[in-house]
This record gives C-alpha cells, structure tokens and sequence, in this order.
C-alpha cells in the first residue's frame, strides 16, 4: 500500500494549511479536503472561505464543507473516496461514524505535548503560563478530545521573547515533519502507539474569548507579560482604560518590562512622547503597540501623537 495510501484531510486555520502543503510536498495522495463552511466576516459581513478551502482549490483538490457532520449525505460522499487514512489538523470534534471509517484509522495533530494543554488553544496557553518546553504530537482520534493512544511526538524550546504568534509558525512547521514522518509509520505497518497518562494533574488548554483574555493588573510583571505574549497577535490582550473620566475598553499586542522595584499604585500610567509604561507588580511594563476603540492597531509612539493621557489615568 506504500505510497497508494488514499488520505482524507481534514482542518480550516492557516495552521493546517502548513500541514497539508507539507503532505503534497512530499507526495501523499490527498484524494479530498473537508473543512469548515463559509462563515461572514468583515463589516460587509460578505462570505468568507477557510484558509484551507483557499489554498485546496488552489491545488486542485476536492472540497467538502458539510454543516452536519452525521449528514447522510455527507457520510455517502466521504465514503466513496475511499480513503485509507483521515488526517484531522485544527478541525471540529467528529462523530465515531467518521473518525471510524477509514480501515487505518484517523490521527490528528495536537499543538501541544500530549497529555498536557489538551483543548483549542494549546499555543496560546504554552505562552501565556510561562513554558520554557512545548511541542506537537499526533494521536489516534476515539471517543474522548484529546485522550486517543498517542503515536508520535516532537519537542521544542520556547524563547525568552516568544509570542503565540511565533511558536504558531515553529509549531507548523515541526508539526508538518510530524505529519508525515506519521503518515510513513503507517504506510509502513510500523506505528507503535503509546496509551495516554490517565492522570487528572495536567494543564489545559480551553477557547480563548472575553472573559480569559483580559488582563489582571494584580499579576507579577513577568506574568502579565507572557499574558500580553501569549495572546498576540490575535485574539489580543485587553483592559479597561480609565481616562479624563471615562473607561474604554483597549488591546494591547506587544510590550516590553523593566524589572524595578517602586511604590506606586498596579495600573498606573505613565507617559513621555514616546512612552508608555504600566506600574504592577515587580516593575514598569511598556506598551509597544495598543488599539483604542474603534481605531487600527498603532505603535505607542503614533499613538501617543494623537491621544492624550491624563494624570489620574490608569488600566483597571
């Protein structure tokens, strides 16, 4: 079956887009693509492909975009593809009618070091608690998220400076060589899969929205860092600016910290021309780059060009 394996991809976010250019690459026989509906996006709320439909179409491979994923019509269509093998990369929890067809089974790519930062936003969580270590790691899909006999795995060093952004990209492109040295461990009748730790004591990884995105003022320095680093460049950090009496509700993407001990009041702002810096905990944070209410992302400096600050002006 070398080289013949018949392969099913499945995934939506330009992460997976790396993983299935990677697959055609090195020659995988992709017969089709499933991946999420258009969905409205923008101010004209006009509808948008997924990453993957884009960069599939453009390569020519067949495209499935079911609503439902029990949809006999669907389960018709993926069945005569006749695939040996499903791929899932960033996708959508699938149904035993699925991820059981194929007679080799379906796998997926975790951005993450398996049994740790189970859930959707593994990178972003990696950054935001300080990791010095992270990782991908494929698994064979059942019943359960994340829990499913592990096949193989690669490590990382995450840096000093690193944003969600940027372990992103490395992730990728580590997780593209995983993908395939994989799909050639099963080509090759030679996976040998690893059960799970069925341990409760392990970090998680859930969906990022308002509530979990907003920063604590009352954190250490370092903490309120990775915070800012593990959520840029999207979805972005935010607080609560209390300015010439009024609050508005901010992003900031980028900073840098000076470790210094002081006295004065966590959230306290402070500003020259060119600067901006936040008291915490530990020292002075400095906001690089930050986006006021209804206006694009701005360097501080061109910020600061055309917003003023008062003296009282704080983030709470």
């Amino acid at each position: 079956m070398k080289n013949n394996l018949r392969i099913i991809f499945m995934g939506t976010p330009h992460f997976a887009v790396g993983i299935l250019e990677k697959l055609l690459e090195e020659n995988k026989n992709v017969v089709a693509v499933i991946t999420a509906p258009d969905k409205p996006a923008g101010r004209g709320r006009k509808l948008r492909a997924s990453a993957v439909k884009e960069f599939a179409i453009d390569k020519g491979l067949p495209v499935l975009q079911p609503t439902n994923l029990k949809n006999e019509d669907f389960i018709a269509e993926l069945q005569s593809y006749e695939a040996h093998l499903q791929i899932v990369v960033a996708f959508r929890m699938l149904p035993k009618v699925v991820w059981a067809m194929p007679a080799l089974g379906t796998f997926n790519l975790h951005a993450s070091l398996l049994p740790q930062y189970r859930g959707a936003a593994p990178i972003n969580w990696a950054v935001i608690n300080g990791e010095k270590k992270t990782g991908v790691t494929t698994f064979f899909i059942d019943e359960k998220i994340d829990t499913g006999a592990i096949i193989a795995a690669k490590e990382i060093d995450i840096a000093e400076r690193e944003t969600a952004g940027t372990l992103h990209d490395k992730l990728m492109l580590l997780g593209s060589e995983l993908v395939v040295q994989t799909v050639e461990l099963i080509e090759n009748d030679s996976a040998q899969t690893t059960a799970q730790p069925k341990t409760e004591v392990f970090k998680e990884a859930p969906k990022l929205h308002s509530e979990n995105t907003q920063i604590d003022w009352r954190q250490p320095l370092e903490k309120i860092d990775s915070f800012i680093r593990g959520l840029a460049p999207y979805p972005v950090a935010w607080t609560v600016l209390v300015n010439n009496g009024e609050e508005h509700k901010v992003k900031i993407s980028d900073c840098t910290i000076e470790l210094v001990p002081h006295r004065k009041k966590n959230g306290s702002i402070f500003t020259t021309k060119k600067e901006l810096k936040v008291a915490v905990s530990g020292g002075y944070l400095y906001i690089k780059e930050m986006q006021l209410p209804g206006k694009r992302r701005l360097e501080i400096a061109a910020l600061l060009n055309g917003y003023d600050f008062d003296e009282e002006a704080q983030f709470v």
